[in-house]
């Protein structure tokens, strides 16, 4: 009896020692976008997001409820109408930015890691870091070394980049967040349909496509190396400003009046552009001005210059079936909205204004 005792005695021990030595908190090692090898908490749950693609992407990952602090610019990034979908960003606290971050600010949600875009300043993420908050850096894009800080880089292969770079974002967000099962479903459903609805335009030869411009504010644009060119190419369609110009940049009037395209798509957060265009006298020579075919784009077709994956899903959808409504008579775009909308924001989809 008194082994048996003794025996017990000391499994307890044994056990108690156990306990006390493993760590309350377990770490994780991941792989940002910028190749850094940043050490976190395995179960993360107060996150900070000063990008928007990020803050895009957790909303959809059901995972909004770890967020505690946003950029303070997200209403210009995504639309106001953002909110819908997370009510309680209009509460949150902003401290920072795309480019900057008050510390103090920040120290004071706790956070267990920060989210920025791959373009952050070295010394903003520095600052982070030495206050003792990891930081992870997101670009949606799998780019060579050299160039994964660029907002603007040089790419071989732009499909690949952007596709493989999508793909492991969201893993890399689902994983940090414990939401890995619903971004292999996000990314799934995500290149399944864009596989399907891309079909019908893929054989457009490239002298029948219809040429494209995108209008952001004050005559930027998008040529080559961005997001927008690729949806336009799925789409059937031609960006006129790839040939010229690289990544993100203002240009000329002129310019434009010589490409003189065929059609002007304007981001849905930017709907006063319409007006501009349509209202302004020097732009009234252009093909699509003349031909009322100056279209703003719904919310769901996401043209950041970043994939999205509601934009690879319906927005190339959208933006096909407007350019060739003949080769998608039988294809229901509001339907294919409402069931993305329905599937990973858990609304229902409303255009602009609503229905």
């Amino acid at each position: 009896m008194k082994k048996i005792q003794q025996l017990l005695l000391s499994l307890l021990l044994v056990s108690t020692a156990l306990f006390v030595t493993t760590p309350a908190q377990a770490d994780q090692t991941v792989t940002d976008q910028l190749g850094r090898q940043v050490t976190l908490p395995d179960h993360v749950t107060r996150v900070v997001v000063l990008q928007h693609q990020t803050l895009n992407l957790l909303v959809q990952l059901d995972a909004s409820k770890t967020v505690v602090g946003v950029l303070s610019s997200w209403k210009k990034q995504l639309a106001p109408e953002f909110a819908r979908f997370m009510p309680t960003i209009e509460a949150m606290p902003m401290p920072g930015d795309l480019t900057q971050v008050n510390i103090e600010s920040l120290l004071a949600l706790h956070p267990q890691v920060v989210f920025v875009a791959n373009y952050a300043p070295e010394a903003m993420i520095k600052q982070i870091e030495d206050a003792g908050i990891p930081v992870v850096a997101i670009s949606l894009r799998a780019d060579a070394q050299g160039e994964k800080n660029k907002m603007n880089p040089t790419m071989g292969n732009e499909e690949q980049a952007y596709n493989d770079g999508l793909k492991e974002g969201i893993r890399l967000i689902g994983q940090i967040v414990d939401r890995k099962s619903q971004a292999e479903v996000l990314i799934n459903y995500t290149f399944a349909a864009r596989a399907k609805f891309n079909a019908p335009v893929a054989d457009i030869p490239a002298d029948k496509k219809v040429r494209v411009y995108m209008a952001n504010p004050d005559l930027n644009t998008y040529g080559s190396g961005k997001y927008t060119g690729l949806m336009m190419e799925h789409a059937g369609a031609m960006n006129v400003a790839a040939a010229t110009i690289k990544g993100a940049r203002q240009v000329s009037l002129e310019q434009v009046l010589q490409w003189n395209p065929q059609v002007i798509f304007v981001q849905d957060r930017y709907p006063e552009v319409v007006k501009e265009i349509e209202n302004d006298p020097n732009w009234q020579a252009i093909d699509a001005v003349k031909n009322h075919r100056v279209w703003l784009m719904p919310e769901y077709a996401k043209a950041w210059g970043y994939p999205m994956p509601e934009a690879l899903a319906i927005g190339e959808l959208w933006m096909a079936k407007k350019l060739y409504p003949e080769r998608y008579k039988n294809v229901d775009v509001d339907a294919e909205a409402q069931a993305y909308y329905q599937h990973f924001y858990r609304t229902d989809w409303q255009p602009r204004g609503g229905k």
